[in-house]
């Protein structure tokens, strides 16, 4: 079993030189006796492989997103089962679009480098104003209070929904090793599940202490060598609490999946 993805200097060192990656990253993680969760496929529904996925959530049983890239950025309102856009809006070329959340029937959308948070009507998809906020936007959720906000970087923004102000930040740690390049987010029972971008695995985070309780692995779920682009990674997580259903997908994905976890092990198991 390979090693979740995390930031140590040697290993930045190491994926430089190009020596012992696997090794080095497995003794790294090893002993921390954190639960791994493997996955089963339930369902596979048909998506927009066109769609650069940035945000992805689930709403009283509907399915949204919203996708990025300049001149492709949108908010979408989404069939489950059969793909088709039901209804979108398309943002300004000169905005990337990025992370998305749901709250008070009002969708809030990041922006990647343009520093702007658009908040749009559910209804209708309509911009009814939009914040300013420091840094790259990249992932997005809530807890039906505030919002959660990740940059990349190994900390969340708790953001308060009025005014978009950060109240507070959480560094996410795995014991004394931060987890940065967090981006698609989600709230599910409590914890947040973080993409880790550029990896198959999902991190999952206690919003209150910021440590990880445990990692998802979703490798071979589906294979995008086929898709040109070196962007076309996991990226998208949506749960339907009243169904307690886990959808995940991918940037330009053809594919969009209902998975079921279970814990496989832990890291400390040989």
């Amino acid at each position: 079993m390979s090693a979740p993805p995390g930031r140590r200097p040697w290993l930045r060192i190491a994926l430089i030189l190009g020596i012992g990656v696997a090794a080095l990253a497995a003794r790294a993680w090893w002993s921390s006796g954190l639960p791994i969760y493997d996955y089963t496929v339930v369902a596979r529904y048909p998506h927009d492989r066109f769609a650069y996925t940035q945000g992805l959530t689930v709403h009283e049983g509907k399915l949204y997103e919203s996708t990025g890239s300049y001149g492709r950025s949108s908010i979408r309102h989404v069939d489950l089962e059969t793909g088709e856009v039901l209804r979108r809006a398309d943002l300004s070329s000169a905005f990337f679009g990025e992370g998305m959340a749901i709250l008070d029937d009002r969708v809030y959308q990041l922006t990647w480098h343009r520093g702007v948070a658009r908040v749009s009507s559910l209804d209708r998809f309509e911009l009814v104003r939009s914040f300013e906020y420091e840094g790259e936007g990249w992932g997005l959720t809530t807890d039906g209070e505030r919002l959660y906000m990740s940059d990349g970087s190994h900390e969340l923004r708790v953001i308060d929904p009025r005014t978009f102000d950060e109240v507070g930040r959480i560094a996410v740690l795995q014991g004394d090793r931060v987890i940065e390049r967090l981006n698609e987010l989600e709230w599910i029972e409590g914890e947040i599940w973080a993409n880790v971008w550029k990896s198959d695995w999902i991190v999952r985070i206690d919003p209150e202490t910021g440590q990880v309780v445990g990692w998802v692995d979703l490798r071979g779920i589906f294979d995008a060598s086929g898709i040109s682009g070196e962007d076309a990674v996991l990226n998208g997580i949506a749960y339907d609490a009243a169904a307690e259903r886990i959808f995940v997908t991918g940037k330009m994905w053809p594919y969009l999946f209902e998975i079921e976890v279970e814990r496989a092990g832990s890291l400390d198991e040989p």
